[in-house]
């Protein structure tokens, strides 16, 4: 599902925060896609182009949230 021209970050967050995170992607229509894996693992993805704007709202939740960010390598 992630491939060429996407950007991948797994965050980690409360699991009582994913809905929470869910709808602030649901928002922020066209910015990137939000899989869950288990619990409050999440991986994020965005093309390219809107990495910027992606890890802006990232650092955010991780603020908010204190969510955990980290880079997901692809491919």
């Amino acid at each position: 599902m992630i491939g060429r021209g996407m950007v991948a970050r797994r965050v980690r967050v409360a699991p009582r925060d994913v809905v929470f995170v869910k709808g602030i992607f649901e928002a922020s229509e066209g910015l990137g896609a939000m899989f869950a894996e288990r619990g409050g693992d999440l991986v994020v993805a965005a093309p390219e182009a809107l990495a910027g704007a992606l890890d802006e709202l990232l650092a955010d939740l991780a603020e908010e949230l204190a969510a955990l960010v980290d880079p997901l390598v692809v491919g």
